[in-house]
């Protein structure tokens, strides 16, 4: 794997349970399939009542273009019916964009994002950054079971934190 990639909450910041991938060459490779199966997966996993979801991605502008059309030529990516989504890009990684891209995928200005700024990933891999070095020297199984644990201890440091508030 050249990389790992998952989904989480922009307002909780937990991971999304079944929604990290490896990349095997990249996260470009075969036009965003693994990021579309992570998210697909997220989807699935938390839109039981869900009628719009706003996806926040570093190249939301350039994913977005074509993700109706991977949903519907592989069997393998699916989403809920009548689910309407919306794409935007962090307010971080909107600064190296083009301008165009500015009006159309700025958190400013679509309804409903609040003070959001995007970046929760950013922060959610700063500890995993940590343990990655050694993943270099563990089996395929070992390598994927410690970022698992360490993004579960997360959603529980969470889980627990959210009312001593």
């Amino acid at each position: 794997a050249t990389g790992v990639g998952a989904t989480a909450c922009a307002h909780h910041g937990c991971f999304v349970p079944h929604s990290v991938v490896d990349f095997q060459k990249g996260e470009w490779q075969s036009r965003h399939i693994n990021v579309d199966y992570s998210i697909c997966n997220a989807i699935t996993q938390a839109a039981n009542s869900i009628d719009n979801l706003l996806i926040i991605y570093d190249v939301g502008c350039q994913w977005s273009l074509h993700f109706g059309e991977h949903v519907d030529n592989c069997p393998c990516l699916t989403l809920p019916d009548n689910i309407d989504i919306v794409a935007a890009v962090g307010k971080f990684h909107l600064s190296a964009h083009k301008l165009a891209c500015f009006a159309r995928y700025s958190l400013n200005f679509i309804l409903g994002t609040a003070q959001v700024d995007g970046e929760i990933l950013e922060t959610l891999w700063a500890p995993l950054n940590k343990i990655s070095p050694t993943a270099c020297s563990m089996s395929q199984a070992h390598c994927q079971e410690i970022p698992d644990d360490h993004m579960r201890n997360s959603n529980w440091k969470k889980l627990v934190g959210i009312g001593k508030c």
